[in-house]
């Protein structure tokens, strides 16, 4: 096929695309991030931004003032894909009511968490504007990177959702972390420490499972059109039955039906194969994927990978060979992510007084 181009995006973001099609049709431009996220590292050519989405994996809820009980877990493993889901189940206070800032309190709000014996600083990159400063609350040699915020209801917006993704990205430049889902605030650094001291073995497990592992995703899209024409040239049925529509005088509805039929089942048959085919070829870069649902028509195929961190040049230089051999389809790359799609821990609600 002839050799695909590739379009590499620069932002000022940690994060990386790689879009390969056969014409600029249908390019997404990166969207525009703020000052404060610069780019990270050597070949900042290849660095562009996706906005992250709030319901991506991780560990945590909307939990001020909560204090934990006990924690249980559990490890998964699953073909290629390593999912390790972590329940901490705690007893919750009554919940403040939604007050403005001037009446509220201050609660903390929590982005992730590391190893780290002594307390860390990483500057003003926090959620709130007033309380920009992020630090570790720290038990034994494990810390929760924190900003303090108001004790009111977070709203997702583009901005603070950003602002998570910016520490997240900030903190996984020098550490091994464990993402905490948007919008995890607790009410007192007692509670934080509370949170590391009862779930320190859940943690400490999760946290050697993806030592230098970082995510990548990959999104395989398609012209529907393009490839039905394809398959209408190819395919000896389909296009025989195609030409019989076309010269009918008469009523083509049953013909139209298995016409339908017929396309659908070799779209899907296409479809599979090129995702079993690319899960195989980066099989041996990668420590684990994960297949999510495919969006819409045009995508067949919406993965994430688990990268060692020393493998992922090894990974680029894959993907950008595998995107090089198919003029026809357009592949968006993007990364690295802390481990979204790898680590699930869950923080379980439970009634006070309840074992």
């Amino acid at each position: 096929m002839a050799k695909a181009k590739t379009q590499s995006a620069r932002a000022a973001g940690t994060k990386r695309k790689t879009a390969a099609k056969a014409s600029t049709r249908g390019r997404t431009q990166p969207a525009a991030m703020p000052r404060s996220m610069q780019n990270r590292g050597a070949d900042d050519s290849r660095k562009a931004v996706q906005t992250p989405r709030p319901q991506r994996g991780g560990a945590g809820a909307q939990a001020a003032g909560e204090v934990l009980t006990r924690v249980t877990h559990e490890t998964e493993v699953r073909g290629t894909e390593t999912r390790v889901e972590r329940v901490v189940e705690r007893a919750p206070k009554p919940s403040l009511p939604d007050v403005d800032r001037a009446s509220t309190g201050r609660g903390r709000y929590v982005y992730c968490i590391i190893r780290a014996v002594q307390p860390l600083k990483f500057g003003a990159i926090g959620m709130d504007e007033q309380w920009a400063d992020v630090y570790t609350i720290n038990y034994k040699d494990m810390a929760a990177i924190v900003s303090d915020v108001p004790i009111a209801p977070l709203d997702s917006t583009r901005e603070n959702v950003l602002a998570h993704e910016r520490v997240n990205e900030t903190v996984m430049r020098d550490h091994t972390v464990i993402p905490m889902s948007f919008g995890t605030i607790f009410k007192t650094r007692e509670d934080i420490v509370e949170l590391l001291r009862s779930a320190y073995e859940a943690f400490a497990d999760v946290l050697n499972k993806m030592q230098d592992k970082l995510e990548f995703g990959l999104k395989v899209l398609w012209d529907r059109d393009e490839i039905v024409k394809a398959i209408e040239t190819e395919d000896e049925d389909i296009h025989r039955l195609k030409s019989e529509i076309s010269s009918q005088k008469g009523s083509t509805y049953f013909a139209r039906m298995q016409y339908g039929r017929l396309i659908d089942g070799a779209l899907q048959q296409r479809s599979e194969r090129y995702v079993a085919e690319f899960l195989q070829r980066l099989r041996d870069v990668s420590v684990a994927s994960r297949v999510n649902r495919a969006i819409g028509d045009k995508m067949i195929m919406n993965a994430a990978f688990l990268v060692q961190r020393d493998q992922e040049q090894a990974f680029d230089r894959r993907i950008k060979e595998i995107a090089s051999h198919y003029d026809k389809l357009t592949f968006k790359y993007t990364g690295p992510w802390p481990p979204y799609n790898f680590v699930n821990i869950r923080l379980k609600l439970e009634r006070a007084g309840q074992h």
